[in-house]
């Protein structure tokens, strides 16, 4: 538990030092609880999320980095790869690729680029999946923008 603190530490540091470095993507530890982490990330740009701004809980566990973060999803977000009500993330590296090498920017980082290329064969949203692998991409587009801009952008006035 001592190694994974360590490096929970030094993993706060330089996110501290990347703030600017890194504009998409805005992680914060939990003032109490180093094991608990929030992330703001930005959809990427040319997606149905482009302008949105989700929420991820980040739970560290205390084998980490040997084993992986749990994330998941506050906002909700229509994507194969997200179940719909819990935010669970069907990601590999979340789950039997991880790699002690990865940090918690980088899996956010993965996050970012999942939510601009879904995989559709593996859905957790099956409606979602359903759309993208019969190529209604039109479907699935109108679907996940209606959903960013109900969930994940700013009310206005």
């Amino acid at each position: 538990m001592q190694a994974s603190r360590a490096r929970l530490f030094k993993e706060y540091k330089e996110v501290q030092r990347e703030k600017v470095a890194d504009p998409d993507i805005q992680l914060v530890c939990d003032d109490s609880n180093i094991f608990k982490w929030i992330a703001l990330i930005k959809g990427p740009s040319e997606t149905p999320f482009e302008g949105g701004v989700f929420q991820l809980a980040l739970s560290v566990p205390e084998q980490y980095p040997l084993q992986p973060p749990q994330v998941r999803f506050l906002t909700k977000i229509f994507h194969p790869n997200v179940h719909f009500k819990t935010g669970e993330i069907c990601l590999d590296i979340l789950k039997n690729a991880w790699s002690p090498a990865w940090t918690l920017q980088s899996v956010c980082r993965a996050i970012i680029a999942l939510m601009a290329h879904p995989e559709p064969d593996s859905p957790l949203n099956c409606d979602s999946g359903n759309l993208l692998r019969s190529g209604d991409v039109r479907g699935y587009q109108s679907m996940a923008r209606m959903y960013t801009r109900l969930a994940a952008m700013p009310k206005k006035g």
